[in-house]
């Protein structure tokens, strides 16, 4: 079934279908581009015909090509003009300067004729006034310094042909709807009919969208929605997950989460609401991969240096705020991590497009803490998703995954390098024997000599999460806890927190202190109404249970909002 869909859509997108030139099919091809996607399907011949469009689409779906490939088309069948300081015939409005770079450079990748700039605030102004003098057919820039431009008759936009407004929701939530109707205003003639075109590309459609629809569009503009409005916003070859983590172990857990979902060399972009967060992060100990950060504070310059560096794979981890989270096509990112569950579901959908770009299959966790629980379903239901509960990874799952590199790192060690060992190796062999010498090089290799096992219901370290399962549906947690002392007595009292059923109440799973599983598992034997084991992945669970609220449980002495047992079930209220 997924074949055939695929094999519909390459139909539809086939370039034989749309006026390409040889030169941009060539191009396209280069590039891995073996049909266009569907929103540029929907959007090229509309676009072509020289009508105003409304599009709306999800992020990671090949927005920037859908108004880049039409327009360099129509641009290059007509005759060139190369004259010197001729004005710009295209203008690309974007709300952040990253945007601007990458949207210039999708451009630039697909037309060799058409001279691109691209116009950002932090460049120097000489460059951009240089580039002026010698002409421009196609301007990608910011609304500020594009108004700098204008106001200091620098820039001329009487005639401009085409306008594209590209991210208008994000240009609105910067504060940039007044800029970019000053802008507006120089190119656009109420009534005339010679006004440019006007394409406007969002993923969400605010009110200010057909506000500006209104004022400066055709009556008879076309609107293209991709998304709906009971549809999934996000791409949806994302694989949505949520873990459950305290603000104390988020760093801790980090470098974890990036060793098995991403591994050492894929990229992952971590997202983080502070400028403090995201320093403190980069220079977490616990990350066993290269990360940098990127926020406000950092110089335009080594911002470009730094998004430069990870597109080329000089590190693996980029730390950003909100400044990165849209628009930034940077190919095949294996993993996004939210820290937190963002209070504006717009910013999650912006951010889990990072990954899952033009049909790759991404993953995105966000973490999250019991306090934002709510949160976390506003999210599910605004953005159209479910996120799938997991635990934080086990050190099982770390050990794999580290050992799995470290083979690879071996794997790739020149046999010249090698001779230069062997003498040591044949004497870690006599020592420790082979198969021990090669498990500790392998472990200090992949950094994972020194792996905490953590709780997968709340990722605290140096606990283990069990699971008692039970052959009838409990009622109550007392009857587990009455479970539980039967065997292991009283004192297990001081060792269960976080006690949860699991999802139908045919049991409970819950923490218990790592170095107290050997004599827990010595003391337990397995019944036809009890099974005890360790959690190798988070069970399905129930809601929180609202016994707490009524006194059943009691907060932990050590670990705020764990459900541990008190004296209510000790003076005889048992349940069942």
């Amino acid at each position: 079934m997924f074949f055939k869909e695929l094999t519909e859509e390459a139909k539809e997108g086939a370039f034989s279908n749309f006026p390409l030139s040889q030169n941009t099919i060539n191009l396209l091809t280069a590039r891995g581009i073996k049909y266009l996607f569907p929103v540029q399907v929907k959007t090229f011949q509309p676009i072509y015909d020289g009508k105003d469009v409304i599009a709306q689409a999800r992020t990671g779906t090949g927005k920037t090509l859908s108004f880049a490939l039409p327009l360099i088309e129509k641009l290059q069948s007509v005759s060139q003009d190369g004259r010197r300081g001729r004005a710009p015939k295209v203008l690309v409005l974007v709300p952040t300067r990253e945007l601007a770079i990458q949207v210039a450079k999708d451009f630039k990748n697909f037309t060799k004729k058409l001279s691109i700039a691209c116009f950002y605030g932090g460049a120097p102004y000489k460059e951009q006034l240089d580039v002026l003098k010698s002409g421009i057919d196609i301007l990608v820039g910011t609304p500020g310094r594009i108004k700098d431009h204008v106001q200091n008759s620098k820039l001329e936009l009487s005639s401009v042909k085409h306008v594209v407004l590209d991210e208008v929701d994000h240009m609105l939530d910067m504060g940039f709807a007044e800029q970019v109707e000053e802008i507006l205003g120089s190119s656009y003639k109420k009534g005339s009919e010679n006004n440019p075109q006007t394409l406007l590309f969002s993923a969400t459609c605010p009110r200010w969208v057909y506000d500006v629809a209104k004022k400066y569009m055709r009556a008879e503009y076309e609107q293209i929605d991709l998304v709906g409005k009971k549809t999934q916003r996000t791409a949806t070859t994302v694989e949505h997950l949520a873990i459950q983590c305290r603000s104390s172990q988020r760093a801790g857990v980090l470098g974890d989460i990036i060793q098995v979902y991403s591994g050492t060399h894929g990229r992952t972009i971590v997202f983080c609401e502070t400028k403090k967060e995201a320093n403190e992060l980069a220079m977490n100990a616990s990350l066993k991969q290269d990360a940098q950060s990127l926020h406000g504070d950092i110089p335009q310059k080594q911002r470009e240096i730094t998004l430069k560096g990870f597109r080329n794979g000089v590190f693996e981890v980029l730390i950003a705020t909100n400044v990165a989270a849209r628009g930034l096509d940077i190919p095949e990112v294996d993993l996004v991590i939210q820290c937190s569950p963002p209070k504006d579901v717009d910013s999650y959908i912006h951010r889990s497009g990072r990954t899952g770009r033009a049909g790759r299959t991404g993953i995105c966790i966000c973490l999250f803490q019991r306090r934002e629980e709510d949160l976390l379903k506003q999210v599910e239901h605004k953005a159209g998703i479910t996120f799938k509960r997991v635990g934080v990874p086990s050190a099982t799952d770390v050990i794999k995954a580290s050992s799995s590199d470290a083979k690879k790192l071996l794997e790739a060690v020149p046999p010249s390098a090698v001779d230069y060992f062997r003498k040591s190796a044949e004497e870690l062999i006599d020592e420790k024997g082979a198969v021990a010498a090669l498990a500790a090089a392998l472990a200090h290799i992949s950094g994972a000599a020194h792996i905490q096992q953590r709780s997968l219901l709340n990722s605290t370290a140096g606990f283990v999460t069990m699971v008692l399962k039970c052959s009838i549906e409990m009622h109550s947690m007392g009857y587990a806890w009455r479970g539980l002392k039967e065997q292991l007595g009283e004192e297990v009292d001081n060792k269960v927190s976080a006690m949860r059923f699991l999802k139908g109440k045919m049991g409970v799973c819950f923490d218990i202190p790592v170095d107290e599983l050997s004599s827990i598992q010595e003391q337990w034997r397995d019944t036809r109404r009890w099974q005890l084991s360790v959690a190798s992945e988070l069970p399905e669970l129930e809601e929180y249970p609202q016994e707490a609220a009524r006194g059943f449980s009691r907060f932990g002495n050590s670990r705020q909002g764990d459900f541990k047992r008190n004296s209510w079930f000790k003076s005889g209220n048992r349940g069942l």
